[in-house]
């Protein structure tokens, strides 16, 4: 619920808090006094356009805050859409929602002190308060909200939900086929080359690093001659049979040179040891070398299977990547795309099917959907019409119309027709109302006078109450054209809606005021020379003042005095007996 609307700097009003209560909160106050800019103010909280000529004269900018307790269970998807916003809230603590105007026109808006747009702001504030008059905050008027409120006063949510998705999967199928149809040959071409690509791939079958590989063979080969030759007479040098003077043999000398002076003087050993190590290293290259250029031997016929090969690897690099890799990386690519393309989802025949299973489910839904909410709008429309009845508004007459339009590229029904159809089924929902006798039915939303319309929202929404989640109901101009009998019962409307709401009504007529669990005051005062308003929370005393005022003007006299106490023991009289 609303908990507090603190405003500064906003038209007349130089500072004011109020303080609201849960049940039904009432503010009176003479005309021109600021009832008005009560709700300016809890607008441009709630998200409103808001012009900078709100901002008082002489004041840089006009500040409005509120706020509001959201209850334990219910408002997850407000707690959802704050941490979308990136706010942090904790639910125990208070929603603050705030609004600056500055003079030179800009405003910011805040909620718990973070910075949003007033778009953000609007999201928010319109599920937690519902203004009902001359505001044009007024959901209801809405057709898509109409259609809403019928579904939830019907319970049909949850169909409603199966629809949607219903449909989805329908349209889902529909794109699927339309672009099968439309890409079938290009389709076919792509696949075609893919094929081609896989297998002129696969045929060559490319290793990782192969190429280098057989390049470094293919030098070999082509060098064999030159490479054999180098390696013998490296081993000549090591050991000849022919060369006394070999290395080997010098090495041996060498070594026997060493241990004769390590028999002699223990400090040579090391050098014995290190010729010893030196000639055996000798014989092993000496013989790995022998090895390698006995291995060595040309073969025509291997390199041109080498460079026929790499000319292969080399004809896939050219067209299928930089590197080996990168072509086996390629060829995934290829064979993971044409798979999907081989998918029964390119299949036309198992689309079609599917598009026809699909299709039947949604329309079966839909029209079910549909069939419901028709019964539902009889009743609605009988319930309204007897709560405008109960506010002595006349034998005001109520029609909801369910409607499917014509749509060429929607869903076609049993009867040939084609209809728009979207998440919501196959409906348009308008509530028709003629308010007096003789007056054509016209749609809610054009409805001229607004205390009228206020009126009939009142009617809706003490039948919608037990389905309507908006926590606080404000309700403007709504005795406008009331007189006093009709006052008494809008009253009882009003407090009725206080089971499941807060609700806050500015009001002229001391008989709806008196059923208030709180009452505002709101006057014109002078100060300095200038004039201000200020709101004041009334206490028993000067509520019975307030409402004497109301009933006969000011000063109250004692019989003016003793109809306001009548009056509200009347009040709770008919409110302890409905308690009970």
């Amino acid at each position: 619920m609303l908990v507090e609307l603190s405003i500064t700097n906003l038209a007349i009003i130089e500072h004011t808090r109020i303080r609201f209560e849960e049940g039904l909160n009432a503010i009176t106050g003479e005309t021109g006094a600021g009832k008005s800019i009560l709700l300016d103010a809890l607008g441009a909280v709630l998200g409103a356009r808001v012009s900078s000529d709100l901002v008082r004269t002489g004041a840089r900018s006009a500040l409005v805050e509120g706020q509001f307790e959201l209850p334990p269970t219910g408002f997850e998807i407000v707690l959802e859409m704050l941490e979308e916003y990136g706010i942090e809230h904790d639910p125990t603590e208070p929603l603050i929602l705030n609004r600056e105007i500055q003079s030179s026109g800009r405003s910011t808006a805040r909620i718990n002190g973070r910075l949003v747009s007033a778009g953000q702001l609007n999201a928010i504030g319109s599920m937690l308060v519902d203004i009902h008059g001359q505001s044009d905050h007024l959901s209801i008027l809405n057709p898509d909200e109409q259609r809403r409120i019928l579904d939830r006063y019907a319970g049909l949510e949850s169909l409603r939900y199966e629809v949607g998705q219903a449909v989805s999967d329908w349209r889902s199928a529909r794109r699927e086929l339309e672009a099968l149809n439309s890409g079938s040959r290009e389709r076919e071409q792509r696949r075609d080359l893919l094929k081609f690509q896989l297998t002129e791939i696969d045929e060559i079958a490319p290793q990782p690093d192969e190429d280098v590989q057989l390049s470094r063979e293919r030098d070999v080969l082509i060098n064999a001659d030159s490479l054999r030759l180098g390696a013998l007479g490296a081993v000549d040098a090591l050991t000849s049979e022919v060369n006394e003077y070999d290395a080997i043999a010098q090495l041996r000398q060498v070594e026997r040179n060493l241990m004769d002076a390590a028999s002699l003087d223990p400090g040579a050993q090391p050098l014995a040891e290190r010729a010893t190590e030196l000639l055996v290293l000798a014989e092993d290259l000496a013989r790995d070398t022998r090895d390698y250029a006995e291995a060595i031997e040309g073969d025509p016929q291997r390199l041109a299977l080498v460079d026929d090969r790499l000319n292969n690897l080399q004809l896939l690099k050219r067209k299928y990547g930089t590197t080996l890799v990168d072509v086996i990386a390629y060829r995934e690519q290829v064979s993971a795309e044409l798979e999907e393309l081989e998918d029964d989802r390119y299949d036309p025949t198992v689309l079609a099917e599917r598009l026809q299973e699909t299709e039947s489910r949604a329309r079966e839904l839909a029209l079910s959907l549909s069939s419901a909410r028709v019964m539902a709008a009889k009743q609605l429309a009988v319930a309204t019409m007897q709560s405008i009845a109960d506010l002595h508004m006349g034998n005001a007459e109520v029609e909801i119309h369910v409607e499917s339009l014509d749509d060429s590229h929607g869903m076609l029904l049993g009867d040939g027709r084609l209809v728009r159809v979207d998440a919501t089924g196959i409906d348009t929902v308008t509530f028709l109302i003629a308010p007096n006798i003789g007056e054509s039915l016209k749609p809610l939303g054009r409805i001229a006078s607004g205390g009228e319309t206020a009126r009939i929202m009142l009617a809706i929404k003490s039948i919608l109450s037990d389905v309507d989640e908006t926590p606080t109901l404000v309700f403007d101009e709504i005795d406008v054209g009331v007189g006093g009998r009709s006052g008494q019962v809008v009253g009882e409307k009003l407090w009725s809606l206080t089971d499941r709401h807060q609700v806050i009504v500015i009001s002229h007529l001391a008989q709806i005021a008196a059923f208030a669990d709180k009452h505002f005051r709101i006057a014109k005062l002078e100060t300095d020379g200038r004039i201000i308003s200020e709101v004041e929370e009334l206490d028993p005393p000067t509520r019975e003042q307030e409402l004497a005022a109301m009933l006969d003007g000011i000063p109250a006299t004692p019989e003016s005095l003793a109809n306001a106490r009548v009056m509200l023991q009347r009040v709770h009289d008919y409110r302890a007996a409905r308690a009970h």
